[in-house]
């Protein structure tokens, strides 16, 4: 039945919700508050009146109530304030448990009209729940031998509350053995560990109590406590102890066996078994076994063994004690054996000096000694000695060691060896004492330098000697011994003359024997300087200078040079001798030297040979050459002398001279008579040999490049005729630096020779050229053969890129226009006569030939006009030669020169224009133009002209 109703109810309430949501037109609404937990009954909560907006009336009118979904109602209404109030007891952790955030949700719905407004309330915690543990105690029992680290789990205590009201620390007390450790899980808890930080001592405490503590942190701050105890567990931790860690005793060295060294004693904490010990040796060394031996109960320690301070001062045993539950002690004991003086001092040397050099300081340390007495006290304690006349001194440094040092400066020369006797004895009773014996050797050391036998050296040698011919010797000595009076010679550097001397000579080191490097030459040095150093093999060396002076010795290795008369081969110097000259008559002196010295440089002169020998003589100490008797008019007038100049040396040198006299009164009977000499004859053969290679290799060139030119002409007229044959526009050519003045070609370098004749024209035909802007040779249009130097102006042909302009071309420089290149007849219009018509056809090879051919005739006869004593070279670019029957090939032909004018006869001219184009072009192609007039002639053209017509 209670089931029936309530199912009923709740679907009448969801009913009534899904009419409210459908129907309803209200304006829904919400509002949210936060109260604390535990708020009395009667609060209020919030006006929700007024946080709705609501009236009162409406509250009332409307039915105001709150709707929780069948819940508890822990929140009640007040519609006559208008408040919500708390109804029932609110427990967070009941309600939510550690859900967050917790709050209460609930509806205001109101009626007519009926409205619905969402109310929510939050519920936030309070510290009111304590930590607590589920047990109150905790007893542990841990064996004292637990380890440190070692980790105890304690319960976790329980706070409902949540956030900072939770559980947030434990604190364990007190910390002397155990330390609390946390660890985070993922539940987000904490798990609690009690670790072992110091070891536990039953002994000390046998029970702990410790105190944990669980704080929240709320305000008030709340806790709860665990009481924790500890019973520690008892183990065999006492081990036995010796009364003392170290036990002393002394025997002498000659006690007899079984004699009582000493007892230990321990004692042990522990009772019954545990309690009980027993006492050993440790067996560290066998010997200790072989001497002593321990009564294990009661830890009486005997002598066995026969001891020895000798060999030990003392011994060190190990004693031990053991418990029944295996903890043992240690103890040491020491037992110091006393001394009997019954051993001499032992004396050792660890360090020591063979030999010692000469010129070591005082107090150098020779010897260092070692003493060692086995004894103790008294009979250990040595003093040592040494006999006081050796220059040395025994020094004490360390306890037991002794140093033997120099106590003068030593000199090998006095003594080359000491033995040394050293004496130690100790102060035992009886003394006892030993000895030993040393034997020094004094080193010499390099403290003189080698000394040459000599302050300074001369030595001579003949020049033109063979290089490696040994000149002579330098000796040097050094007083010390073995190695440091080994001496070397050494050249050192320096020049002669700007030259290293090691181009000069050499010093071999080992003998010191000085060789010639090179062959000298007197004429060149006389003598020079150096320095030798004799260094001996000392360490460092020592060493000594000597200066060497080399003199050259001359030799008569050069003839005598005559200076004065000069013998030269193109020309012939004579002496003239008037035939009126005296007996005694100085004719000429002939001049010589010789570069040798000395009695090598004494000359005498002879006559040798002469066409006359009764005429002149030579003076035999001056070389002067005088008559010996008159002149006669029957003497020759040429007379040809040989003078023979011969040098004193031996052997002796010479030199021969000829000298030319002429015996005349008048120059021009001189030199007819001169002319005739051999050497002239030769001079001029040779000449003439060069002058007629050069003509063939000239010849040579110019065939070369006639047929050159001919081949590229060949080729040319080939292309052109190509063109001339189709149907394509003639294209103007001009020739690089060619200009077009007028219609008229011009010469785009300019030419000038000059003819230089020697003095003897009629024997040389040799002749000079030189460029336009030097001097140059014009003819005279007469061709009488003179000359004239004129200084010409600057030539094109020294810059060919200059930017001045050229010269005007002569105007006697034009063709007719049937003079021009192109087929036979061919006539130009006007603008051809001006110049401004396209260029003619280009030449046939018939043309080209014919007019190399008029050009050839031309100058034929214009060289036929030349007078004697002029050059065709120079006549042919003369500015007055003329060429008329060349056609103005501008592309082809160009004539070197300068600003000629070449003209010629005009019928000639047309004549043989009209026969070339008859015989060589072809038939005409274009109609005939009419001819230009023709240029006119200069007044230098009209003589040339005239000039070959009357030839």
């Amino acid at each position: 039945m209670t089931l029936d109703t309530t199912s009923n109810r709740t679907m009448r309430r969801q009913v009534l919700l899904f009419l409210l949501l459908l129907c309803l037109s209200s304006v829904l609404g919400q509002v949210s508050y936060s109260i604390p937990e535990e708020m009395s009954k009667g609060s209020v909560v919030g006006n929700i009146a007024n946080d709705l907006g609501l009236d009162l009336k409406r509250l009332k009118s409307g039915k105001a109530r709150v709707y929780t979904g069948g819940s508890v109602e822990y929140i009640g209404l007040n519609k006559d304030r208008g408040v919500l109030f708390v109804r029932e007891r609110i427990d967070r952790e009941a309600l939510c448990a550690e859900t967050t955030p917790c709050a209460l949700h609930f509806q205001l719905i109101l009626e007519n009209p009926m409205e619905l407004f969402r109310v929510t309330v939050e519920i936030t915690d309070i510290n009111d729940n304590t930590p607590t543990f589920t047990n109150a105690e905790k007893r542990f029992e841990i064996s004292e031998s637990a380890v440190i680290g070692s980790k105890f789990i304690l319960e976790r205590a329980i706070d409902s509350d949540i956030g900072p009201n939770g559980l947030q620390r434990y604190v364990l007390s007190p910390t002397d053995n155990f330390m609390l450790k946390l660890e985070n899980q993922a539940d987000g808890s904490k798990k609690v560990e009690m670790v072992l930080q110091k070891p536990l001592d039953r002994e000390k405490q046998e029970h702990i109590s410790l105190l944990l503590t669980a704080v929240d942190g709320g305000e008030p701050q709340m806790s709860g406590t665990m009481q924790i105890f500890v019973h520690v567990l008892d183990v065999n931790d006492n081990a036995p102890i010796f009364a003392k860690p170290l036990y002393r005793a002394k025997i002498p060295e000659n006690s007899p066996k079984s004699t009582s060294v000493t007892t230990v004693s321990a004692t042990d904490k522990d009772i019954g078994s545990n309690g009980e010990v027993s006492y050993l040796i440790t067996p560290t060394k066998r010997v200790l076994t072989e001497l002593f031996k321990i009564n294990s109960n009661t830890g009486e320690i005997i002598l066995i063994g026969a001891l020895d301070y000798e060999k030990a001062k003392s011994y060190q045993l190990d004693v031990e004690v053991i418990d029944s539950g295996g903890l043992s002690d240690s103890a040491k004991v020491i037992i110091d054996i006393v001394d009997i003086n019954d051993n001499s001092p032992h004396i050792k040397i660890p360090s020591k000096s063979d030999s010692i050099l000469e010129d070591s300081p005082p107090n150098t340390v020779i010897f260092m000694l070692s003493v060692e007495d086995p004894d103790s006290e008294s009979n250990g304690k040595v003093e040592c000695n040494i006999d006081n006349s050796i220059p040395f001194k025994i020094q004490t440094t360390l306890n037991g060691f002794y140093t033997l040092v120099t106590e003068v400066t030593l000199d090998r020369e006095v003594a080359s060896q000491y033995n040394i006797t050293v004496t130690c004895s100790d102060e035992g009773v009886p003394s006892l004492s030993s000895s030993v014996t040393l034997t020094l050797q004094i080193s010499d050391v390099n403290d003189n330098a080698p000394v040459f036998e000599r302050s300074s050296y001369e030595a001579y040698i003949v020049e033109n000697n063979t290089p490696g011919l040994s000149i002579f010797t330098v000796k040097a000595r050094d007083a010390d011994w073995n190695q440091n009076a080994r001496v070397s010679y050494i050249l050192e550097d320096s020049s002669v003359n700007g030259v290293p001397v090691s181009s000069y000579v050499s010093v071999s080191a080992e003998s010191g024997v000085i060789h010639a490097v090179r062959s000298f030459d007197y004429e060149q040095i006389k003598d020079f300087k150096f320095r030798v150093k004799a260094q001996d093999g000392g360490s460092p060396p020592l060493s000594t200078n000597v200066t060497v002076k080399i003199v050259i010795q001359d030799q008569n290795d050069n003839p005598p040079q005559v200076l004065y008369p000069v013998q030269t081969g193109g020309s012939v110097v004579a002496e003239m001798v008037p035939r009126t000259a005296d007996v005694g008559y100085l004719v000429t002196k002939v001049v010589a030297v010789d570069v040798d010295s000395g009695q090598n440089a004494w000359l005498s002169y002879k006559l040798q040979k002469a066409t006359d020998r009764a005429l002149f003589e030579v003076g035999l100490q001056n070389g002067e050459i005088r008559t010996i008797r008159q002149v006669s008019d029957k003497d020759a007038v040429k007379q040809r002398l040989t003078v023979l100049v011969e040098d004193n040396g031996q052997p002796s040198r010479s030199a021969t001279v000829i000298v030319n006299v002429a015996v005349a009164d008048s120059f021009p009977e001189v030199l007819s008579e001169f002319t005739d000499f051999p050497h002239d004859k030769e001079y001029n053969d040779n000449l003439t040999f060069y002058l007629v290679l050069a003509l063939a290799v000239v010849s040579f060139l110019f065939i070369t490049c006639l047929v050159v030119i001919i081949s590229v002409k060949i080729y040319r007229w080939r292309q052109s005729r190509i063109l001339y044959h189709s149907n394509l526009p003639v294209i103007p050519y001009y020739p690089p630096r060619y200009s077009d003045t007028l219609g008229t070609g011009t010469l785009p370098h300019v030419y000038n020779y000059e003819v230089c004749r020697t003095t003897d024209s009629r024997k040389s035909d040799c002749k000079f050229g030189r460029a336009g802007s030097q001097n140059v040779l014009i003819m005279d249009p007469s061709s009488t053969g003179t000359m004239q130097r004129i200084q010409s102006e600057k030539s094109i042909l020294d810059e060919p890129d200059s930017p001045l302009e050229q010269k005007p071309p002569n105007n006697d420089w034009r063709f007719t226009q049937g003079q021009r290149p192109g087929p036979s007849g061919a006539a130009g219009g006007p603008e051809v006569a001006m110049g401004t018509g396209p260029w003619p056809q280009p030449p046939t090879e018939a043309e080209q030939l014919q007019a190399l051919m008029a050009a050839a005739n031309e100058v034929s006869e214009a060289t036929g006009t030349l007078g004697p004593g002029t050059m065709g070279l120079s006549t042919r670019y003369s500015p007055q030669f003329t060429l008329q029957h060349v056609p103005d090939y501008r592309q082809n032909v160009y004539i070197p020169g300068s600003t000629a004018t070449l003209t010629s006869n005009p019928q000639q001219q047309q004549a043989t224009a009209q026969q070339a184009t008859q015989q060589a072009l072809p038939p005409p192609q274009i109609s005939a133009q009419p001819e230009p007039p023709k240029a006119a002639q200069t007044p230098a053209s009209k003589k040339k002209s005239t000039k070959k017509e009357k030839k």
